[in-house]
C-alpha cells in the first residue's frame, strides 16, 4: 500500500471533509487494505465518515 496514493484517492472522493461509509469501504477494497487502515487514515486527515452502514467508522 502506498499511503500517498491512498490519501489522493480519499481526497478525490471527499466533499466538505466528509466521505460516505460505502465509498470508504470501496476504497479499502480497491486499495487492498483493511477498513481499519482507511479509518485510521481518515482520522489523521480529519475526515468524517457519514451514513455509516455497520458502525465500522465511529
Amino acid at each position: 500500500m502506498d499511503k500517498k496514493n491512498l490519501i489522493e484517492k480519499i481526497n478525490t472522493h471527499t466533499k466538505n471533509n466528509r466521505i460516505s461509509c460505502k465509498q470508504a469501504l470501496r476504497i479499502a477494497e480497491e486499495e487492498q487494505v483493511t477498513p481499519k487502515v482507511i479509518g485510521e487514515t481518515l482520522n489523521e486527515m480529519k475526515i468524517k465518515v457519514v451514513t455509516c452502514q455497520l458502525g465500522c467508522f465511529p
